[in-house]
């Protein structure tokens, strides 16, 4: 199907896309590498793109469709937040490859609006074609999808970035009205050179990494259609893992995400799976029961036909169940509004954010063994960072390296962020293999990361310093932790929103003035979405329930000069509480010791010292039998030493290649 567009009079149209862009020579990043538009000639850095013939091509065909705007939001026909190479338009269009943004072309301007965490690099990509709007009001949901509260007014002024929804609610009250049109004109600017559609595998996910059999699954949600108060007699299912997970397939058209372009429309009679056939071997047809044509038979219809075949649907005696967040409008308009049941998430999307007790047990086991990898990395650094032969591009690629080795990986869940010094100050600041910085023992080092495993995916960051950091540094750092600490051991009343106790997370930073501008936390899914909605801590996430897993990740950022993160992925159990009731708190499933060199431990308070302490004999128990078992003697005595019991009087730990010098040093010693 051609993907949605919106247009309106005078001519705006809005079209979900995101694009991609070739790679800069190799040069050291510092503060200044960024454009400077207000000399003559400007100064472009050599990470700039020039966007003249693109953005040329692009005003011709407006100019053909008679169009006033057009608008590049930074995703793709199912609104994902990772996306494959040929939807990559926006950064096509601009040059800006960060996960969050939006474009906006008229026939005079061209501009880009993002929030704080991607200034930097957009000045740092973008050239003089594009103006930067800087929405220091965008809160970030997920790294990648942003909201906003601004409206739309014509002209590029104060343009969000945001859902068809949102805009049209923008725009309810002006003479700017948004239709579909095609062809998609960002596809026809990049003609020949856009990349062609791969056609990768659909397999079956085995048994043992499933929750439930796929027959389960939409047995329920028809349960949940019947027992509807508008009784919906269908279900129509946009976002990729929505797909992934009811039929328990995976596949690989998506970076970093286990998925393959589809549509599903469950109806309470039939199932309807639009896909590329040809993906789908014969095993995988049988599994499907696609011979028969039953209410559980899966009837296998052609992807670019989701759209026809709604719209005949739609044309009987029906009721159509949408989750608006992730329906495009190239769906939504072809339901008469009198047929649509509208919810912000579909009962997939709901259903699927709370583990049962066998998915929760795969994703504790994933991020063992994942903990053992970011460890072996961690000690790897202890020993090469101090003779300088690390950046931070070759080290994201080693840690890669131990997470495939690990049982069941299937690659990294997202673009490793290894950031070194000023860079870590770029909350979500990627290296290339040409612009990346060397690792030093002056400097602080930021790792955000994550892998997916056929059991589970995880994300944690951890933030570490070799050498002597400032008190400042350490302060922060520690703050960072408190904040950490404080909202992974809140006791909360069932049903609680994550954004009544995010402040658990800013409390410490807010004390002396500091805070960070992106969001809290995020759901995690089984070998499905790192960033899987809609569990968060953010105004649209669900109210927190047991069985949904989320991740807990404070920050600082220092621009131009360091950054700091602790990020883990939490359980959410029911809590014990003296006197009887329906309380929740968190199990932090995340593995692996913060950095003992920048705690401050005189600001833990006992409490905090005491849950810091649990954890760490949490770590012990079990990351170090695996370590044992698999002979890694070395991780198992740096990971022995760094979870220690901390007191307020207790020295740090030195880094290992110091505990290795003085140990060899005390042997040569003893020879003597």
């Amino acid at each position: 199907m051609a993907q949605a567009h919106w247009g309106c009079c005078p001519w705006l149209v809005l079209l979900c896309a995101l694009g991609a862009w070739g790679h800069p020579k190799s040069v050291d990043l510092t503060a200044e590498d960024v454009r400077n538009c207000l000399i003559s000639p400007p100064y472009l850095p050599v990470t700039v793109v020039n966007t003249t013939a693109q953005l040329t091509a692009l005003r011709q065909q407006m100019h053909i469709q008679n169009l006033f705007a057009y608008i590049i939001p930074e995703t793709d026909a199912h609104m994902s937040e990772y996306i494959g190479t040929r939807d990559k338009r926006r950064a096509w269009m601009t040059g800006f490859t960060g996960s969050a943004g939006t474009a906006v072309v008229t026939m005079g301007k061209a501009g880009l609006w993002t929030d704080s965490r991607y200034w930097t690099q957009a000045e740092r990509q973008m050239d003089c074609n594009w103006e930067l709007h800087k929405e220091a009001d965008i809160k970030e949901d997920i790294p990648g999808r942003i909201v906003t509260d601004r409206s739309l007014t014509g002209e590029p002024e104060t343009v969000p970035g945001g859902s068809w929804e949102s805009y049209n609610m923008a725009l309810m009250n002006s003479n700017i009205k948004l239709v579909s049109i095609t062809p998609n004109l960002v596809d026809q600017a990049w003609g020949s050179e856009k990349p062609l559609v791969l056609s990768q595998p659909i397999y079956v996910l085995q048994e043992a990494f499933t929750g439930n059999t796929w027959q389960k699954k939409v047995s329920d949600i028809r349960s949940q259609m019947q027992k509807h108060p508008k009784a919906p007699t269908a279900v129509l299912l946009s976002a990729l893992d929505e797909t992934a997970w009811l039929f328990n397939l995976r596949g690989s058209d998506i970076p970093y995400n286990p998925f393959f372009y589809s549509y599903t429309l469950l109806t309470d009679s039939s199932i309807r799976l639009f896909v590329n056939r040809s993906c789908l071997n014969s095993e995988t047809l049988k599994y499907l029961n696609s011979s028969c044509t039953g209410s559980m038979c899966v009837q296998v219809e052609d992807y670019s036909q989701v759209r026809h075949n709604v719209q005949a649907y739609a044309s009987g005696n029906v009721k159509i169940w949408i989750g608006t967040s992730y329906t495009t409008y190239g769906l939504y308009e072809v339901i008469p509004t009198e047929k649509l049941i509208e919810d912000t998430y579909s009962p997939v999307m709901v259903t699927k954010a709370v583990k049962n007790s066998k998915e929760q047990a795969l994703l504790r086991a994933s991020h063992v063994r994942d903990a053992v990898a970011v460890i072996r990395y961690l000690v790897w650094l202890e020993k090469n960072v101090p003779k300088g032969t690390v950046d931070e591009f070759s080290g994201a690629e080693l840690l890669n390296k131990f997470r495939g080795k690990e049982q069941f990986s299937s690659g990294p869940s997202f673009e490793t962020i290894s950031a070194s010094g000023l860079n870590a100050a770029l909350a979500h600041y990627s290296p290339t293999k040409e612009l990346h910085r060397k690792l030093s023992s002056d400097e602080m080092y930021l790792l955000d990361s994550g892998g997916q495993y056929w059991d589970g995916t995880t994300d944690i960051t951890r933030t570490v310093h070799w050498g002597t950091p400032s008190a400042f540094q350490k302060e922060a750092y520690t703050r960072v932790l408190i904040g950490n600490i404080d909202l992974s051991r809140l006791v909360f009343p069932a049903n609680t929103s994550g954004r009544m106790m995010e402040v658990f997370a800013r409390r410490a930073l807010w004390d002396v003035g500091l805070n960070y501008g992106h969001g809290t936390g995020h759901g995690i899914g089984n070998f499905l979405c790192v960033h899987e909605w809609p569990v968060g801590f953010q105004y649209n996430n669900i109210p927190m329930a047991k069985g949904m897993f989320t991740s807990i990740e404070p920050g600082y950022y220092q621009d131009g000069e360091f950054g700091i993160r602790l990020e883990d992925v939490a359980l959410v159990v029911e809590a014990k509480t003296k006197y009887p009731g329906s309380y929740l708190t968190f199990e932090v499933v995340s593995l692996v010791p913060y950095d003992r060199n920048l705690i401050d431990v005189s600001l833990l308070s006992p409490e905090q010292l005491q849950y810091l302490n649990h954890y760490y004999q949490t770590i012990r128990e079990k990351v170090g039998p695996e370590l044992q078992q698999r002979q890694l003697l070395e991780e198992f005595e740096w990971l022995q030493q760094h979870t220690e019991p901390l007191s307020a009087k207790a020295p740090h730990t030195a880094p290992l290649a110091s505990l290795l010098a003085v140990s060899s040093l005390a042997i040569l010693g003893c020879r003597v």
